[in-house]
């Protein structure tokens, strides 16, 4: 998937989104979402690069416990027949539960 490819589908989630990080004091009010590739996996032999995945990852941020955005989120994969792993964590100093989406594309 292109980077604008990626940005269509993050789009369809309906929230706001922005590609790594919000600047400083321009990240709206939670629920929002992040995404970044953080690298790249190569198939190759003999010297030759015969396909890569990128890896993607998707983040959601909200202030409480929200199931229905996570499906909200979840639909808009499967859709795009996209298979991901999920972990979940809470963010002490930002008071906020962020649901990783990790993934090749």
């Amino acid at each position: 998937m292109t980077y604008e490819q990626i940005a269509e589908m993050m789009e369809e989630m309906g929230l706001p989104f922005a590609y790594h990080h919000y600047a400083e004091g321009e990240s709206p009010e939670p629920p929002f979402l992040l995404f970044l590739s953080p690298g790249e996996n190569t198939f190759s032999a003999d010297n030759l690069a015969y396909f890569s995945c990128k890896q993607l990852d998707i983040e959601l941020y909200t202030d409480k416990k929200q199931p229905e955005l996570e499906e909200q989120v979840e639909a808009v994969l499967s859709q795009h027949e996209i298979y991901y792993t999920k972990t979940e964590t809470f963010i002490d100093s930002e008071e906020l539960y962020e649901v990783l989406y990790e993934m090749e594309v």
